[in-house]
């Protein structure tokens, strides 16, 4: 395996570090960052920023499958 060869990484919502439907875990785990990092991040955005964070989170809950599907 060369150098550049590296393993691809893919978005998917968590089994098992979820609280409603996984997206934090995953996204969390698809950064590398503490989960509870996100959620503090999620939670300013839902509320400094007019609900943008919901939306994000909705959409994610709809458009990214779950792990193992």
């Amino acid at each position: 395996m060369s150098q550049n060869d590296q393993p691809v990484r893919v978005f998917r919502r968590s089994t098992d570090d979820r609280v409603l439907a996984g997206v934090c875990g995953g996204a969390a785990k698809l950064l590398n960052v503490d989960v509870s990092l996100l959620r503090v991040l999620l939670v300013v955005a839902t509320i400094f920023g007019f609900g943008l964070g919901a939306v994000v989170y909705l959409v994610c809950w709809m458009v990214v499958p779950q792990e193992g599907h």
